[in-house]
């Protein structure tokens, strides 16, 4: 499978950005690939369009959820199970159930599959406003962070990527929520002392 994998990432390559939106698009719906094994290289390879390729990626990600949406909100529960795991199921609902639609954000950032927060938007129907908010939120600045990381670090920018990218986009997300949470919080407060 990795090597049927590594074929097709080698494929999408030799179309350049049009093989990075397809599969920006792709990995927010359907596909198993994520769009970083074309944006870091794509990137190295080209550190003066490393924003624009993130930019590019940002785009057709955000499209593609919401096709990932779509395919929840026509084909609902069964589609999940189909696809995934239900225990991975479980805890994409437990995201949901915990955060709300800040669920979509974390995904965006952190190397979950992205595909399942999707899909089960749709499925819990969730607003399409809201997804696309999260999403370019979350999609924007995990790719953008990646092109900046590139930009900076050069050559050496894939191993620190490869190494330490979970644990910043994890660290990124938890503050994210924080700051989210405080800023709800300090809303209640006021509404309720008015």
């Amino acid at each position: 499978m990795s090597e049927w994998i590594h074929m097709f990432e080698t494929w999408l390559m030799d179309y350049g950005v049009w093989g990075l939106i397809l599969v920006s698009f792709a990995d927010s719906s359907f596909f198993p690939i994520p769009p970083d094994v074309l944006l870091i290289p794509m990137s190295i390879a080209n550190p003066d369009s490393a924003l624009l390729y993130a930019l590019y990626t940002t785009v057709a990600s955000v499209i593609g959820a919401l096709f990932g949406w779509w395919i929840g909100k026509k084909l609902g529960r069964p589609v999940l199970v189909y696809l995934f795991k239900e225990e991975r199921i479980q805890k994409v609902e437990d995201y949901f159930n915990k955060f709300g639609p800040m669920a979509i954000l974390i995904a965006g950032l952190t190397p979950v599959p992205y595909k399942i927060f999707t899909i089960f938007a749709g499925v819990s129907g969730i607003r399409i406003r809201v997804l696309v908010i999260w999403s370019i939120i979350g999609r924007g600045f995990r790719f953008f962070l990646e092109a900046i990381i590139i930009m900076t670090l050069g050559e050496k920018a894939k191993p620190f990527i490869e190494q330490n990218f979970a644990m910043l986009s994890f660290v990124v997300g938890a503050v994210l929520v924080t700051l989210y949470v405080g800023y709800v919080l300090i809303k209640k407060r006021r509404t309720s002392v008015q």
